[in-house]
């Protein structure tokens, strides 16, 4: 089964995994991890360690994080740099893309990545409302 280390800035990645239980059920194997204002990124990629620390060592590991480029993702990037046989990143994290995770995580890591890629974009929608011209037409 894959485990997922969900990471953000700030609260927003125990928000989105509380979230997802509410929805889907409370998941095995899923570890949050918050980089705060006050914290410097060597404690971050300390915190990340650790988050992997408790998965098995054979397990494939997703991070899923909310932004490219920024400090939970460079200090991820460093983890999956590390163990590109069983780990991999993907950003842009929503609520979508990672309920979709949870139905797929019995697949290979490449596979849930490229899904979870296009469900990440599907899971973005606006909403258009038709103009009312204020006439009624009669019943």
């Amino acid at each position: 089964m894959l485990a997922f280390v969900v990471v953000s800035h700030g609260s927003f990645a125990q928000g989105v995994v509380d979230s997802s239980y509410m929805i889907f059920g409370k998941q095995d194997k899923v570890q949050t991890v918050t980089f705060q204002l006050d914290e410097e990124p060597n404690e971050l990629a300390d915190k990340l360690a650790a988050a992997v620390a408790r998965f098995d060592a054979d397990d494939q590991v997703l991070f899923l994080v909310d932004l490219w480029g920024g400090s939970p993702f460079n200090a991820a990037s460093r983890i999956v740099a590390e163990h590109t046989e069983r780990m991999g990143l993907i950003t842009g994290l929503n609520l979508p893309m990672l309920i979709e995770a949870y139905t797929v995580r019995d697949k290979q890591i490449d596979e849930v990545i490229a899904h979870l890629e296009e469900t990440g974009k599907i899971g973005i929608k606006h909403l258009k409302l038709l103009q009312d011209d204020g006439e009624d037409e009669p019943l």
